[in-house]
């Protein structure tokens, strides 16, 4: 459902002492970030937290009161150390419960893998109040209570509850971009490029450059609500790349 009268943001919370060690590379929030684009919600911060209730408490009500949502990843498993659960039960100051729909999914998902034990149980615990995200994948379902949506950190199960969630949520007009790029150092451009986005005041440019074959050079990447806009923004900057004397490619190099 999209509004497109409001811009609508989202806050990720990546958990997991393997996430900060660098054992193990996140790969959740691009995924996560590219699905709520699409969604029109705008991924406006992310925090890696350890595996630890104060921290995880703490980043949970930090942000999902400056957010429209709130999504977190890793930590729902069936392990001791997999407290996700009770963290945000504890920040909404709610009780921790097994949710019988969870449990009879978990139920059928291990009826021939060796039943379920207590270990698969701690997967059917959802914060009182609390509402299932399906999951196809693995069986043990993600959670949603109130803005907060607590998802698997393993990226295609993550996946999977985002597929299932996709269409359910409020958002605005979807974010779109342009790309244009070249052998060009964006230090010399740094004018043009502030002058032409202040002249497009629903786009934003972003600059990224790099350094290939012993070259300089940089893409610069416009994003806005309004195709038209964009169009015109697109159009601004390369015709000002081109007075400037620096051949470009349209779609980034």
């Amino acid at each position: 459902m999209a509004s497109t009268d409001r811009i609508y943001t989202a806050a990720l919370i990546v958990i997991g002492d393997e996430i900060l060690s660098g054992r193990t590379h996140d790969k959740n929030i691009a995924q996560v970030a590219s699905w709520l684009q699409v969604q029109g919600i705008r991924l406006a911060e992310v925090r890696v937290v350890a595996d630890t209730m104060d921290a995880i408490v703490e980043a949970v009500n930090t942000l999902r009161a400056r957010n429209d949502y709130l999504f977190t990843t890793g930590g729902i498993g069936p392990t001791h150390d997999d407290i996700s659960v009770d963290a945000v039960a504890r920040a909404l100051g709610v009780d921790v419960v097994i949710h019988p729909e969870a449990r009879a999914t978990l139920e059928r998902y291990y009826a021939n893998k060796g039943g379920l034990n207590e270990g698969r149980l701690r997967m059917a615990r959802v914060p009182q109040g609390a509402d299932l995200i399906p999951n196809e994948r693995s069986g043990a379902p993600g959670i949603r209570v109130g803005n907060v949506f607590v998802m698997a950190g393993v990226p295609h199960i993550t996946a999977g509850m985002l597929d299932a969630l996709t269409g359910t949520l409020e958002g605005g007009a979807p974010l779109i971009s342009e790309t244009v790029g070249g052998w060009i150092p964006e230090s010399e451009v740094a004018v043009l490029l502030r002058e032409v986005e202040k002249a497009h005041e629903n786009c934003q440019i972003g600059s990224y450059p790099f350094f290939r074959e012993g070259r300089v050079g940089a893409n610069f990447v416009i994003r806005s609500t309004d195709a038209d806009d964009l169009t015109s923004c697109m159009d601004t900057l390369c015709e000002g790349l081109g007075e400037l004397g620096y051949d470009f490619t349209p779609g980034g190099i």
